[in-house]
């Protein structure tokens, strides 16, 4: 599973000129998922993602975490995350999971950033989406758990 997350001052995701998910201050996560994903790869980012201290304290050093700002989630599935440009010019996306296999993990994770309390809105699974955001810092990290 990867992610990649960005603190944000705000985010949104429209679909065909529809907004489907808009968040204030927080994160915006990318997410992908690869064939061997499970529950443990769900729950280790979800937690590892609502703790991370990436927010500033009121001495302006990263000290404090999602839950302890009350910041928003705009979760989206992106299956290019797993993409491999290693050979050609087109990428290959044999590594990403079957759609089958990841919607039902991508809600799962969303479940479980949700039970946190935090408002979490997402993208829409599937489709072509327009993302917008507005980068805080830029903070960009990218979490991964292949090698957990």
């Amino acid at each position: 599973m990867r992610v990649v997350l960005q603190r944000v001052r705000r985010g949104r995701v429209t679909v065909a000129g529809r907004t489907v998910g808009e968040i204030d201050r927080g994160v915006v996560l990318l997410v992908g998922f690869t064939h061997t994903d499970a529950e443990p790869d769900l729950t280790y980012l979800a937690d590892k993602i609502l703790n991370l201290r990436i927010f500033e304290d009121p001495d302006g050093k990263m000290n404090d975490s999602l839950l302890d700002v009350g910041g928003h989630i705009l979760s989206v599935s992106q299956f290019t995350l797993y993409a491999d440009a290693r050979k050609g010019r087109r990428p290959s996306f044999i590594d990403a999971a079957r759609p089958e296999k990841a919607l039902p993990l991508y809600e799962r994770f969303n479940e479980l950033l949700a039970q946190s309390g935090l408002i979490v809105r997402t993208g829409q699974f599937g489709a072509m989406m327009d993302v917008e955001l507005i980068n805080d810092g830029p903070v960009t990290i990218v979490l991964d758990t292949a090698h957990l």
